[in-house]
């Protein structure tokens, strides 16, 4: 089989790049960024009813922000399905540890990924609970909390690594909740979830965070009305890709 010079070239060019990332990773000089999310993060597929699966790496939003950030930088994905910003889940006792609990296992999250450049956040979904009667204020305090324990790691003990900056996002409004049981689980959850943007933001300055709406990017679209669908975790991937290009740059 014959190679054409300008296919031997783009083989080329692509080997060069690929090697020049697995080069950044190994010497250290990798933007490293740790997303720490729920199962919209995870990448749970939306399903009216019964058990799901996960979406594949690449249609995941963490894997299209990989993408769309290229060589020289290194997402990390630490999704859960269920997990809250500073809430333990008495209904998933199985999960044991620090459970579903996003600020008891943040800290482990940090120091096992050091160094890290970036702390992309995106909690507050599963606070909307009924079982929880949280407020929109008392989400955003709980995301708020989730940013001190960042900075409060200086960089992680024992080390001279520096603090990781931060991008708090705030989850996209809930849509149309399926089946009943779902609809009761977060009964009054729609309402506050449209709330939330506007105290993640003030939240997010007050603690020197960077802030994006990822309701801006897309909607809750998933047939269950809490998930995504591939559209939507490409968009959001993409949205912010553009803005980690800016934080970083």
């Amino acid at each position: 089989m014959s190679i054409t010079r300008r296919g031997l070239f783009g083989a080329l060019t692509v080997l060069m790049l690929l090697a020049g990332s697995a080069a950044q990773a190994s010497d250290g000089t990798a933007r490293r960024i740790l997303v720490y999310g729920d199962s919209n993060t995870w990448g749970y597929i939306p399903v009216e009813n019964g058990l799901t699966t996960r979406y594949p790496e690449d249609v995941r939003w963490p894997g299209v922000l990989q993408a769309a950030l290229g060589p020289g930088h290194e997402v990390i994905d630490e999704g859960l399905s269920a997990r809250t910003t500073d809430l333990p889940d008495p209904t998933l006792p199985h999960i044991s540890g620090a459970g579903l609990d996003g600020s008891a296992y943040l800290p482990a999250a940090i120091a096992t990924h050091l160094p890290l450049d970036l702390v992309v956040i995106m909690l507050g979904t599963n606070d909307l609970k009924k079982m929880f009667d949280r407020s929109p204020l008392r989400i955003a305090l709980g995301v708020g909390k989730l940013v001190d324990i960042v900075a409060q790691t200086k960089g992680g003990g024992g080390t001279s690594y520096t603090v990781p900056k931060v991008l708090v996002l705030c989850p996209p409004p809930l849509g149309a909740l399926a089946p009943p049981e779902r609809a009761e689980r977060f009964a009054g959850g729609v309402e506050k979830s449209k709330a939330l943007p506007a105290y993640y933001e003030a939240i997010a300055k007050a603690a020197g965070a960077e802030f994006l709406d990822v309701g801006t990017l897309t909607a809750t679209d998933g047939v269950d009305g809490v998930h995504l669908s591939p559209a939507a975790h490409k968009a959001i991937g993409t949205g912010v890709a553009e803005k980690v290009k800016i934080i970083l740059k």
